[in-house]
């Protein structure tokens, strides 16, 4: 959504590169260049204005005159002022100290409400708690349908006592709802509830009822994120006659320009609190002002990537992977297809890999990376026998032939996983006996090159450069690099995530 603002901002600090000073010239053609970004991402004209005002004042100030690189100051100012427009602070949902906290969506029809109650509900599963959809959206032809096979495909139950359809009081539904979540002792009560093509007071009256039927403990407005301002003033319409207490942004994967996300918290001031970012139900996030900001600036985002690789690598599964290095056993073929099939529930690759800082300028191939290729590599690999899969080397010229046949492939790629695989099981062995030292993994994954895993010389050692007393090393790695320059997505100087809990390959791939 953000790529075009990213692109226009990145040329603009690219002009401030190499400059051991800036005068209030360069200042102010900076400052110039990014209201034109921000004018052209659609963002709301008063929320420009104070976004440009804020950050030349600062430009101007000492903190920028007196620092060894102002352009970096440059940057880790708009990074700073964009998180405040943004939000500030990620914003949790509120829950009840007592009886089932009921969770109301209001919004326009079309926005996304009834699939964005199934991920909010498998979202909450995922917390440890026991969600129930309300289908209080009687208006919409087939909204209660829809809605029933949303939760089960998040697997919570459906309270739809009525066909909908013009059919049914929407307020006792909503207020049977949750009834029916105190009998069922279920904790959450996520209500879905009718929208409109555009405002008018009968929508307004009704969701003011239902409001007030349930007493919900979060009112979520829900926006299609590409409708630009629009969204901003349909945002401030239904705080004034309804009230919300945040807003979550649908399609945040699309190619808008990302105006709406930028201005709705300055203009409304209610919190972003959730984003979908996709049409599956597990495309949905918290919305974090510093990682988005940390995204539209090019620094990547790893604390989401992590996350995301936590959900998808089950602690048994790293665990019994750990426990087998570290016992010297030999990493299988049937190893790299578990790991691998793994990282394909994480999401698209091309996106896990744009969560990595510096990748702005290889967006072209980031579009080239073909998802298919995991396909393909897991059909070669199912295609052998489960005596190929634990000694790859007896395979000669006629069983390489045999699989390629069996897979739908060619020889070549038979041999290259094969390549690929005796890489990986090299650096496996040197992981396992070092005692699986901090990180380590594979040399590339499927779809994207190799990656690292490169020889090292036997019985030699690089020199390392000890950084001077009291003052902190020089990272190589780039993405800790930005981390340790601008806070990065954790929103402290210098802090590094936690990855020692994460699978070898994606530790290798952010080593």
């Amino acid at each position: 959504m953000f790529a075009s603002l990213s692109d226009r901002l990145a040329t603009t600090f690219k002009g401030l590169r190499g400059k051991g000073r800036l005068s209030e010239s360069d200042i102010d053609a900076t400052v110039a260049e990014i209201r034109t970004a921000l004018l052209e991402a659609d963002v709301a004209l008063p929320v420009v204005r104070t976004f440009c005002a804020d950050v030349k004042k600062r430009a101007l100030s000492a903190e920028v005159s007196g620092a060894l690189n102002p352009a970096q100051q440059i940057v880790k100012i708009v990074h700073e002022e964009l998180i405040a427009i943004l939000g500030g602070t990620t914003r949790p949902l509120v829950f009840a100290k007592s009886g089932p906290t009921v969770i109301l969506l209001t919004g326009l029809q079309g926005a996304g409400k009834t699939t964005l109650a199934g991920k909010l509900a498998k979202y909450l599963v995922s917390q440890g708690h026991t969600p129930v959809l309300v289908a209080a959206d009687l208006q919409r032809p087939n909204a209660v349908d829809q809605l029933k096979v949303v939760g089960e495909q998040a697997g919570v139950p459906t309270f739809a006592p009525e066909p909908g359809n013009g059919v049914g009081d929407p307020v006792e539904v909503a207020r049977a709802g949750k009834q029916f979540a105190v009998d069922k002792l279920h904790d959450v009560v996520i209500v879905d509830s009718a929208g409109r093509l555009a405002i008018d007071q009968e929508l307004m009256g009704q969701l003011s009822r239902v409001r007030d039927a349930v007493a919900p403990d979060n009112v979520l407005f829900v926006v299609d994120a590409m409708i630009g301002q629009d969204a901003v003033i349909t945002a401030s319409e239904f705080e004034k006659q309804v009230g919300f207490d945040g807003v979550v942004l649908t399609k945040l994967d699309g190619d808008a320009r990302g105006g709406a996300a930028l201005s709705i918290v300055s203009v409304v001031e209610r919190p972003i609190m959730f984003g979908s970012t996709g049409e599956k139900l597990d495309d949905f996030e918290v919305f974090h002002p510093d990682r988005m900001a940390s995204r539209i600036l090019d620094m990547g985002d790893l604390m989401s990537l992590i996350e995301q690789a936590e959900r998808a690598f089950d602690a048994e599964q790293t665990d019994r992977f750990t426990k087998k290095m570290s016992q010297g056993e030999d990493f299988t073929l049937d190893d790299f297809l578990e790991q691998m099939q793994a990282v394909k529930k994480m999401g698209s690759i091309g996106k896990l890999m744009g969560m990595l800082p510096g990748m702005g300028d290889m967006k072209a191939q980031l579009d080239q990376v073909d998802e298919r290729e995991l396909d393909r590599v897991a059909a070669i690999i199912q295609s052998m026998t489960p005596a190929e899969r634990a000694e790859p080397k007896i395979l000669n010229g006629s069983r390489r032939a045999r699989i390629a046949a069996g897979s739908g492939t060619k020889v070549n790629d038979v041999n290259n996983l094969v390549e690929r695989f005796t890489q990986a099981q090299k650096m496996m062995r040197q992981m396992g006996k070092g005692g699986m030292p901090g990180m380590g993994g594979m040399p590339g994954m499927p779809g994207m090159g190799g990656m690292g895993g490169g020889k090292k010389s036997k019985g030699k050692q690089q020199k390392s450069v000890k950084p001077a007393k009291g003052q902190k090393g020089r990272s190589g790695n780039p993405a800790k690099r930005a981390l340790g320059q601008a806070g990065g997505s954790t929103g402290e100087p210098g802090q590094e995530p936690d990855l020692g809990s994460l699978p070898p390959e994606l530790r290798k791939l952010l080593q």
